[in-house]
Parts: structure tokens; sequence; C-alpha cells
């Protein structure tokens, strides 16, 4: 188990470009195929090696866990086929006009906090496809809690100015320890930055080593260097 050190064609925004859960990482096909297998060597699971809606932002328009995967409307044929391959879970396309699920849900396999601004039955649709219970709630007073948090079935990290409030509903909904930092020299957005699943975390290549320290307390994984 480690901390490891990458980036996406030259960005160290690498949670933006691809999500990664206990069963598959997807990665957009800009990235090097051998760079992509890498990575999935990495978390130990599947490469899901495709785009999401035609762009490369599979991190920001997608939002999984081991139990589900939701995807924007505008996901082509191929990118579903492609998912289907190695995901043997949900898979539902939310039939709205909001797209960017990566950052407006943050999961893992015992719960779900979403946007506060999303409709009941879009949450009750989320709900079902994750398979876990879903809660309305903000981080650090924002909605886009994807984008403000990374959450794993051992820890969660968080933007730096969570609320109290904020972090009592993530331990009850997420039932492991909570903790906050940065990722990429600074950068409170810590979805933006990172992956981790039970395995591994993945930080954007600026990430210091303080940071991967907190990172690899928070989500239990033992730092390494690559």
């Amino acid at each position: 188990m480690a901390v490891y050190l990458w980036s996406i064609v030259g960005s160290a925004s690498i949670g933006v470009y691809s999500l990664a859960n206990d069963k598959i990482v997807i990665i957009p096909t800009m990235v090097p195929l051998e760079k992509a297998e890498k990575t999935a060597e990495w978390l130990q699971v599947k490469l899901v090696y495709t785009s999401i809606s035609g762009s490369v932002l599979a991190g920001a328009l997608a939002c999984a866990n081991s139990n589900g995967i939701l995807l924007p409307s505008l996901v082509r044929d191929e990118e579903l086929a492609a998912i289907k391959a190695s995901f043997e879970g949900n898979i539902t396309v939310m039939e709205t006009k909001k797209t960017a699920y990566g950052n407006l849900v943050l999961a893992n396999d015992n719960g779900a906090v979403v946007d506060p601004l999303f409709k009941e039955r879009e949450i009750r649709q989320i709900a079902d496809t994750l398979g876990v219970e879903a809660v309305p709630s903000e981080i650090a007073g924002l909605p886009y809690v994807g984008s403000l948090a990374v959450a794993t079935n051992k820890g969660v990290l968080a933007h730096p100015l969570l609320k109290d409030e904020e972090r009592k509903i993530l331990e009850n909904v997420f039932k492991v320890p909570v903790d906050v930092g940065t990722i990429n020299c600074g950068i409170p957005y810590v979805g933006t930055g990172l992956l981790g699943n039970t395995h591994a975390a993945i930080a954007g290549s600026m990430t210091t080593g303080p940071e991967m320290f907190i990172i690899g307390n928070a989500l239990d994984v033992v730092q390494e260097d690559e």
C-alpha cells in the first residue's frame, strides 16, 4: 500500500481527469496506455480506458463506488461499452441537465454525500445506483462536495475549512475517520488532485512531502517512493 505521485499530460489535477474505486479506474485515452496500466496496477484494479461524454474530464463528469457508477446524459455508447466490459455494478445515465457528477457527489461503499441542490428524486436515483444512503450536505460551506474531498472505505480527506457539523455528517455517512488537508502544494480542493481506494492513494505531481504524509494517514495507506 502506498501514496504515489502522478500527472496527466503534465497536469497535477489528476482527479479531474480520472476516477477510481475498489474495482476499476477510469483513465482517458489521451494518457499513454502503459502509464494508465501502471496506475491500475498501483490501485490493484481493472483499467477502463475511455473518455466520458467525449471529454477527457472523466473524474469531473462521473462518480463511482464499488456498487455503481453515475454518468452524465451525454455519455457515448462506446464509452458505456468500455465501462460494462470491466465493471459489473449498477450503471446509471442520469437524465438531468447536470453533468459534473464527479464534482457533485462524494461516495464510498458505506454512503454518499451529495450537492444539496439535487432534487429528491435525483437523490433517490443516486442512492439506488450506488447502493448506499445519499445525504445532502456541504463541505467547507460549499456544495460541490466531490471536488472538495476524497472518500475511500478506509478514510476521508477533506477541504481544510471543513466545519465541525460537516465533519460529523461525513463520519456518520461514510463510517470511516475524517481528516483535512491539501494537495498539489496547498490546493484545498483535494478531489481535483487525488485518487484513492482501499489499496493506495495517487496524488498530483505537485503534492509535497508533508501533504503526502497527511494523505497516507487520512486514507490509511503507507507512503512509498517511486
